[in-house]
């Protein structure tokens, strides 16, 4: 990272300068509760399956499709929370459903780097693992670090003092991993945890499309031409890809 640019997590955030730098982050993006009403069990050994949404119909959205431990899932939906936190601005990075979009790519072709080239000899900064092998490595580091530093069973069980502490080190490229640097799982994450929340819904995250409408994000707009003749500024109510009637 460039001296003089605001760290992420050297602030306990104002979000909306956050969202300011995020914004450039998520710019043409077409990728695509709270903790506790989200991950109940603090075992880690069971999460939940479905939801439900109105009518008592499952919301597939919140199946799991890669994560096997709910424990990887749930430290890594922690740490994307510490990233991307609610304020007064809006939800955060789990209210949002975040960690359900990252669940999903790594389910996709992209948790297993279909589509790049992996053969040796990599060159500096490259990693042979997928990404779907960085997350499992950074959610079992995570709680390694919460371990050796606090004394504490999962990342989930810290404060956000510690988290931020943990996640700092990260992003100084300070811990060891397997494989890859500490910083560019970071910066992964960070990456990733700006997707889930800014996405088209269709992907799993941006839950309600609320984080468009923060920013107020008109969305998948079929046509402007309604409002092509106004001379006031229009707030128009964002909608998805699949929200569309065909």
């Amino acid at each position: 990272m460039d001296e003089g640019k605001e760290k992420i997590l050297d602030k306990k955030s104002s979000r909306r300068s956050f969202l300011k730098n995020s914004g450039i982050a998520v710019g043409g993006l077409v990728l695509g509760g709270t903790l506790g009403s989200l991950f109940t069990n603090k075992n880690g050994t069971q999460g939940p399956v479905t939801t439900t949404q109105n009518g008592g119909q499952p919301d597939f959205t919140e199946a799991l499709q890669f994560f096997r431990r709910t424990s990887d899932f749930d430290t890594i939906a922690a740490a994307m929370d510490v990233i991307y936190p609610e304020d007064s601005n809006g939800p955060g990075a789990i209210a949002l459903n975040a960690p359900y979009f990252l669940d999903k790519q790594l389910a996709g072709q992209w948790g297993t780097n279909t589509y790049e080239y992996r053969k040796e000899p990599f060159q500096e900064g490259h990693t042979p693992l997928t990404n779907g092998a960085i997350f499992i490595e950074g959610a079992r580091k995570l709680k390694e670090l919460a371990k050796s530093e606090y004394d504490a069973s999962s990342f989930t069980e810290l404060d956000e003092e510690q988290k931020i502490a943990i996640l700092q080190k990260l992003e100084a490229g300070e811990v060891e991993m397997n494989l890859i640097s500490s910083s560019a799982f970071f910066g992964l994450l960070r990456n990733v945890t700006l997707q889930g929340c800014f996405c088209d819904p269709l992907y799993g995250g941006n839950k309600n499309m609320d984080g468009w409408k923060m920013k107020e994000f008109p969305g998948a707009q079929m046509s402007y031409l309604a409002y092509a003749q106004s001379d006031e500024f229009l707030v128009i109510d964002p909608i998805s890809v699949g929200g569309h009637k065909h």
